[in-house]
This record gives structure tokens, sequence and C-alpha cells, in this order.
């Protein structure tokens, strides 16, 4: 087998760039393509979710197969070899028909408890593979194991930049030069903007106008629940004069589309934002067909988590972050005997979540404590979740989908600026909202930084409790073999113990039930049994009372 490996090559992609047929199948542009491996030498094959630069790409060099990702991870790649052939693609999807009997990767299930995405290089189906974002893999022929040949690394630049009114000039240059490298094929076409309100989206909308781009915004729309940004969303709207759609999200919609969400992510996402950013393209898809957001300022810029792992590096006595930045997940690392089946458990006995995270927290590429913060968010935040979960969610609307931020130029930047600028005092962000300040409303610009305020613990635990009991029926999640059965009824409860207390409850389980979607829409997987044994049957409110009268007793 070995001396025919690579004889051919058959490729599955979400999205082909320009020489190769497409057929539209299922939302995706899928390409089936069986060619001689030599076919690849003069036209290496791109896959691309801005239509702008590739994300990702299969080559030729010599006689070797080279396949790579670049470093923000907007598209994933994921492959496999089987009968003497590399397969390879941008969605779990387009693999799947190659196992006859897909089973569940326990590592990349255990990753996903802890991160709520699975973490590359897994996937979470065995025997399938992903590519970490800024690497490039290498097959020799007749070699049946890639090699590692090529990684992008985030690294501090020698020469740091201190002086304010430099770093300020040369941050409004790079900001300019990256919005002009992403409208340079609009023409006079409209774009969307998925503006939160907070401050990245509102820095890309304010580019964009900046640059004489037709721009619609959308932001979503909770109605009187949760914590709602739609205040600063149509603040910015008017100070920028653009149209402001806004998108209703409620429990309703939320139960409607959580099977399609689950479909267009292709992998499993564990965030309660998953159906509302669905809607969210959903809605732009009527008007546009490109979109841009505010994703990866958090990760360039220093955001929000780094101010608790700062004080545990200095206050803890160790420069050993490991424990503390698996932590800022508040996913199920540290709960695994009271989450997993035990045979499961014992099966990961051998795993260390710290594994996963550690080239991200290598201190060897940044001496300063932020830039390695910051090095860490770039390659697990927003690498490995949110921007390919964003692409995923855009291009199963037909939508190219593009950030500022996701600009190696004004990245590698912001490894050459000390992290005094980036976080001074409490100020979050502080270089960045300094070289907008002009740009958008003092308030917006320096307003404290909130995450987006979806209810999902509410809804949870009112109107989509009675689904609680189908999504995580117990002798559904008995016979799927990695839950606990009774997972969700401790939860609710108040049973499960440790530091999962109020929203926390909601947020995983968020995290179960769209991993047991993921189960059922992308594997196909028909869900067996059913029991009445759960809380679920009966209404809130009378759990709810049934809950105090056995507290007095």
């Amino acid at each position: 087998m070995g001396q025919e490996l690579f004889s051919k090559v058959i490729i599955l992609a979400g999205e082909l760039v320009g020489y190769w047929g497409q057929v539209d199948h299922s939302k995706f542009l899928v390409t089936l393509l069986v060619a001689p491996i030599q076919s690849l030498s003069n036209k290496p094959l791109g896959i691309s979710a801005s239509g702008l630069a590739d994300d990702c790409w299969a080559r030729l060099k010599d006689t070797d197969l080279i396949l790579g990702r670049e470093p923000f991870g907007k598209t994933p790649l994921y492959w496999l070899e089987r009968e003497s052939t590399i397969w390879f693609g941008s969605h779990l999807r387009l693999l799947l028909p190659l196992i006859p009997q897909p089973e569940i990767d326990r590592s990349g299930l255990y990753g996903y408890s802890c991160f709520s995405t699975v973490p590359t290089p897994l996937s979470p189906v065995g025997t399938i593979q992903s590519i970490p974002a800024g690497t490039e893999l290498s097959w020799a022929r007749g070699q049946i194991a890639p090699v590692t040949i090529t990684k992008f690394q985030w690294q501090q630049a020698a020469a740091q930049i201190t002086d304010e009114t430099v770093a300020v000039t040369q941050l409004q240059a790079l900001l300019q030069s990256a919005v002009e490298r992403q409208i340079q094929d609009l023409a006079d076409r409209p774009v969307g903007v998925l503006l939160s309100g907070g401050l990245d989206s509102s820095i890309a909308a304010a580019l964009l106008v900046q640059n004489g781009v037709k721009v619609r915004a959308y932001t979503l729309d909770f109605g009187e629940a949760g914590s709602s940004e739609l205040p600063y969303a149509e603040q910015v709207a008017t100070h920028l004069q653009i149209p402001l759609i806004k998108v209703p999200v409620n429990p309703k919609l939320v139960r409607q589309y959580l099977p399609s969400t689950s479909r267009a992510l292709d992998a499993p996402y564990g965030d309660g934002v998953t159906v509302p950013l669905y809607l969210l393209n959903q809605a732009a898809s009527q008007d546009v067909s490109v979109i841009f957001n505010g994703e990866g300022g958090d990760q360039l810029f220093g955001g929000w988590t780094n101010k608790p792992l700062i004080a545990a590096s200095i206050y803890g006595g160790s420069p050993d972050l490991t424990e503390p930045y698996l932590q800022t997940f508040h996913r199920l690392y540290g709960y695994e005997d009271r989450s997993f089946q035990p045979q499961l458990i014992a099966q990961l006995q051998s795993l260390n979540p710290a594994d996963w995270i550690s080239d991200g927290l290598d201190p060897t590429y940044t001496s300063e404590l932020l830039h390695r913060l910051r090095r860490a968010s770039l390659m697990l935040k927003g690498a490995q979740n949110i921007h390919p979960r964003a692409t995923n969610l855009a291009s199963w609307h037909g939508l190219k989908v593009r950030s500022i931020f996701c600009d190696l130029p004004l990245a590698t930047w912001t490894f050459g600026v000390s992290g005094t600028l980036h976080l001074q005092g409490a100020c979050e962000k502080y270089i960045l909202k300094r070289a907008v300040a002009n740009m958008l409303p003092s308030e917006i610009v320096w307003r404290t930084k909130r995450g987006m305020g979806v209810p999902i613990t509410g809804w949870l635990f009112q109107e989509l409790w009675a689904d609680l009991g189908t999504w995580l029926n117990p002798q559904m999640l008995e016979q799927a073999g990695c839950w606990q059965s009774d997972l969700a009824s401790r939860l609710v409860c108040g049973k499960f113990g440790g530091s999962i207390q109020g929203r926390r409850i909601g947020e995983i389980l968020w995290l179960i039930v769209m991993w047991e979607q993921w189960r059922i829409q992308v594997l196909n997987v028909q869900p067996t049994g059913w029991s009445w044994h759960h809380p679920f049957w009966m209404p809130p409110t009378l759990w709810r009372l049934i809950r105090a009268v056995e507290a007095e007793f």
C-alpha cells in the first residue's frame, strides 16, 4: 500500500477557488475531484471563506503532497487516509461517507467538554484529523504518516513600541490598509456588518463607511430577555448613518433553528451564541453576499479575559499559567467524574488537557506576559473556535465573511507594541481605543467590555425547559455511552457541585445539547430510548415549588 500512496488524491472541499468545477449540493459548494497527484503541481488548490486570499491549500512540492492553513484559522481543514488515497476537505460532513460506521473520538469529546470546541489536531470523529491553523503537513510518496514541515508562530518582536503617539499613528495606518485590502473587490456592492454594539464590530462598520462602502448593519434583538447590547448598536448606526436591521431571537426560534444550526456548524461548537449567530447570518444573506464582523479584536488587543490571568501570575507565585488558563473556558474541565460515564472516564485517564493548550502558552516566543496571553487566545480561542465557527455559519447561507482584524500585517504589528499600551491600568485594548477615538461615540469606545448577553440560562429554565427532557433525555444519554444519564437533572437541581452555579449551569447544559444535536444532525445518529425519570416533564413553576418544599424539610 505504501508504494501506491498518493497515486491519486481525492478532494472534497466546501468551496474551491477558480479552476475546478463546482456543484451546488445541500447548501455547500462541493467538488469531488479524482485526479493524478501531478495535476496539483502547476495549480495549487485553494479554499477561501472570504473570497480573497486562500485560507487553506493543497500543493505539490517535488513529490510531496502539502496541506496547509493560514494562522487565523478561518476555514477548517480535515483529512484522512483510506485505501492508498488522501482525502481532505473543509467540512467533516464531506468525509463521513468514507467511513462505514463513524465513531466518536473520545479525545475529541473530552477536548470539547473542556473548551466547547474540539482542539486541533483532533476531530470529533475517529480516523478523521484536523490540521491546526498556521500549519502545513507534508506527505512523501510512499509514506502514510504526515510530517509537520512549517508552522507559523505568533511571536514577540525584539523591539517594542512604547511611545503612545507613534503607536496610534501606526495603528491607524494599519487599520486603513487592512480595510483597503478587504474591500478591493467590492466595487459598489453593499456589504453587511454583524454589529453587536461592541467596540470591534463598531470599528469595522466605521472603517467601511469611512472608505465609502455601502453598509447595512445587522444586530440581535433579544427583546426583554438578557442584557441587550441593542441600544449601543442603535447608537453606532445612528452615528454612522447606516440602516440597522434588528434580528429577533427568542426561545421559539432557538427551538426551530437548533437542528439547522448544528448542521451549518458542521463540527460541535458549544457556545450559547450559535443559534443567534445563525439567525443573524440568515437575515444578512437576504440582502448582501459579503459580511464583515469584529471577530479577532479581543485576541489581538488583549481583551477582557486577560486580567484574571495576569493576577493569577502575579499573586499565584508561579509562572505556569496552564491551570488558570484552562479555568477561563468555564466548561467541564475538572468535573470529569461527575460528567462522563465510568467506562469513558477510564479511557480518558491518559489524556491531559494541558497538552492541548501547551503550544499556545509556550513562553519561548514571548517574554512579556500579555503577549503570551494574546498569543494563546489567537491560537486557541480565535483559530479553534471563533473564526471557523463564523465561517461555517456564513458559508451555510452563501455568504463570504471578512474581519478587519484578520489581517497579518496588523496582527504581527501588535506583537511589537508594549503590553502597557494594550492594557493600561484597568483599561483593556487601550491603544486600539486611542486609535479610533475620533471615529465613534465616546461611550462606545470607552465603555467596559461586555460579552454578548444571550439569555440561554433563562430560556432553558423557562420556555425551553420541556425541550431539555427531549434533547438530554436520560435514557438517550445512557445509550449514547458518553454523558452520565442524570447529568442534566443534577445540573438544574444544583447537585452537580463545584463552581458551576447561576448562568454557568445554562452554559453547561447548552454545551451538552450542542454535542447531542451534532450527533443527530451531522453523524445521523438516531436517538433511541426514552425515560420519564427527569424533572423536565413537569412545568418549571411546579418543579420550583417542589424544590422549595424540599428545601423546607
